[in-house]
């Protein structure tokens, strides 16, 4: 293994975390950022992306990519490029598996239910909610709330999408707490993570699309880089079944973009005065990123994919349906809430905003079948149409 970058994370010098506690003990010989990785790994609220969509609710069939698959994908993009920049496998490794914890069921239809069953009382934001979850409401430990992951680990999720100008209150109140500067760029770890989810979801999604039968490839052909890809692979392989060609456009695209990342990077660092991870905080700009014509192909990439895909009249209309199932549950806890689970009822607060942030809480935490299945039970009814494949 290469020795690390000068401008690399180092785990030696973290700088810690929220609680310290006289008893703790390392368990094996680990870092404390393999200690960040495992606790996300080994956490209740990791295994139940298995059952929360990524982008197809609740799909009929198995081969279909959910938040934890999705997960792991964006991890080993995300170590790829770490070696190959000299940073900090580990805490890369931690990020990609933890950013989208904090999501709830049903994806965005998810999201945007609880958005405006919030309204007035702060809102709901799926990034701040992984902060939410990792430092106060996933808590197997007795001598503290939460996870109690490294500065380092929380401040990268923090800035998933980059400085933090108005954080919402969930993020807000956390930060009051443990404040994470949250006005500065992140590390260079956090900034690799963030791309390399939208380097697999942007070819993950072409994959499962295509499966579905959203996506075809006269759709595909229309996008100017991915033609010329298909060319070069009818080329190489001439005769493979399309199934296989159509694999190997998704690996393709994939390798290209990682290797674009790490030679834009390799550049930016080069013309830049960053000389430590400190440094990478206070640049003017990002360091990790897309060449100019990657960007502009990934812009294009992005617009097909809402166009044809995100926003398909099919999609459309089952993402309704869950945002009625979310909603309808979330008013229904609310009006009654001694039909929430007993560990949830009891610690119910008497006020708001705090008694509506905590029912958020809990469906945050559900998974599209256990949401379905709630439903099924407050209302005598299992919710039909949400399955979009």
């Amino acid at each position: 293994m290469r020795d690390p970058a000068p401008w690399a994370c180092d785990s030696a010098q973290s700088r810690g975390r929220e609680f310290t506690h006289p008893f703790e003990t390392t368990r094996g010989p680990r870092s404390d950022f393999q200690r960040d990785r495992d606790r996300i790994i080994h956490s209740i609220a990791f295994r139940r992306l298995r059952h929360k969509t990524q982008v197809f609710i609740a799909p009929d069939g198995d081969h279909y990519r959910v938040r934890l698959t999705h997960s792991l994908e964006v991890a080993q993009i995300g170590r790829v490029i770490a070696r190959a920049l000299g940073l900090d496998e580990d805490l890369t490794e931690a990020l990609c598996l933890a950013h989208d914890i904090g999501h709830p069921p049903f994806g965005h239809a998810g999201e945007d239910a609880l958005e405006e069953a919030m309204t007035g009382f702060g809102g709901f934001d799926h990034n701040a909610n992984t902060l939410r979850v990792l430092m106060r409401l996933e808590s197997p430990y007795p001598g503290h709330d939460g996870l109690n992951l490294t500065w380092e680990l929380l401040e990268g999720l923090a800035k998933h999408n980059g400085p933090v100008a108005a954080p919402t209150w969930a993020l807000a109140e956390l930060d009051a707490a443990f404040p994470l500067e949250l006005g500065q760029h992140a590390s260079l770890e956090a900034q690799v993570a963030a791309i390399s989810d939208d380097i697999a979801y942007d070819n993950h999604d072409i994959d499962d699309g295509l499966r579905a039968g959203f996506l075809t490839l006269d759709t595909l052909m229309t996008l100017p880089s991915l033609a010329a890809q298909w060319r070069d692979i009818e080329a190489r392989f001439p005769g493979a079944p399309r199934d296989r060609l159509l694999r190997e456009l998704v690996r393709g695209q994939i390798g290209r973009m990682v290797n674009d990342v790490i030679g834009e990077t390799q550049r930016r660092l080069a013309q830049s005065r960053v000389a430590n991870a400190a440094d990478v905080r206070t640049a003017p700009g990002p360091m990790v990123g897309f060449s100019e014509s990657m960007a502009a192909e990934e812009r294009a990439l992005k617009r097909f994919m809402y166009e044809t895909l995100y926003l398909h009249p099919e999609q459309a209309a089952t993402a309704e349906k869950a945002r009625a199932v979310i909603a309808r549950l979330f008013a229904a806890y609310r009006a009654s809430p001694e039909l929430l689970p007993p560990s949830w009822s009891a610690g119910l607060p008497e006020q708001e905003p705090a008694r509506s942030r905590h029912i958020a809480d809990f469906m945050a935490g559900m998974t599209d079948r256990y949401a379905m299945d709630a439903h099924a039970k407050l209302f005598g009814e299992r919710p039909e149409g949400l399955s979009n494949v």
